[in-house]
């Protein structure tokens, strides 16, 4: 079973804090043999709590971690829709300008051109596996930018693709997409999904029964042989 916790919290302050924590710890492990840890993050607004308690927990040692992020939507970093800039702010890094981050946009490229750039950069910066990855999760059941109907939606989520990145245009989205494939984030080292609210959670149990993946992509994540996955849920 890829779920391998399920962790209830009574409010998402405690998860937060929980959460954080354990992050903060894990990246500690290679903090200690003086080597870059690496993770991965989600953006969105359910992840602001725990980004700004992690900001705290890390101090200086944020310049010893790789950030990366799971996907971003092709805008620019100062845009208020950029997943970056949220990340960036909610971790203190306007602070800390050497510490190493991955941008997925890139001035003057489409989707498809930053996505190719994205991939070049991460196997030519050799941060894989990412220590931790973090995912959270839409009413629809998407995750990453793994949306249904999403136009590299089977590529994306292909076990076998050598892409790291990969562009994706979904029904209703504002704008193109950028998104971590399926390997990368099934090969984290520890791999979280934070989700919220009771709506949240029964989504999450209708993606656990049969059904088509596709039509609800954390499935992708749930039936990946490989993957361990801890579920972290306030209500």
């Amino acid at each position: 079973m890829p779920v391998e916790a399920f962790n209830k919290f009574e409010s998402r302050d405690l998860l937060a804090e929980a959460l954080s924590d354990r992050i903060a710890e894990l990246l500690d492990l290679d903090f200690a043999s003086g080597a870059f840890a690496s993770i991965a993050l989600s953006g969105g607004s359910t992840p602001k709590g725990v980004l700004d308690r992690l900001g705290s927990k890390l101090g200086a040692n944020r310049e010893m971690i790789y950030f990366a992020m799971v996907d971003e939507r092709n805008v620019p970093p100062d845009d208020d829709r950029s997943n970056e800039k949220m990340i960036r702010n909610h971790l203190g890094l306007q602070q800390h300008p050497s510490s190493e981050f991955l941008s997925l946009y890139v001035d003057k490229q489409d989707a498809a051109g930053a996505a190719e750039i994205a991939h070049e950069k991460l196997l030519a910066d050799e941060e894989l596996p990412f220590d931790v990855v973090t995912l959270g999760m839409g009413t629809d059941g998407h995750t990453a930018s793994f949306f249904p109907g999403g136009d590299n939606l089977k590529a994306a989520t292909d076990p076998g693709t050598q892409k790291l990145f990969m562009p994706m245009l979904a029904p209703g989205a504002e704008e193109p997409r950028i998104t971590l494939t399926l390997p990368p984030i099934a090969t984290a080292k520890n791999l979280f999904l934070h989700i919220e609210g009771d709506q949240k959670l029964a989504v999450f149990e209708e993606a656990l029964k049969d059904g088509p993946a596709d039509d609800m992509p954390i499935r992708h994540i749930l039936r990946h042989p490989d993957v361990k996955l801890q579920v972290y849920w306030a209500g």
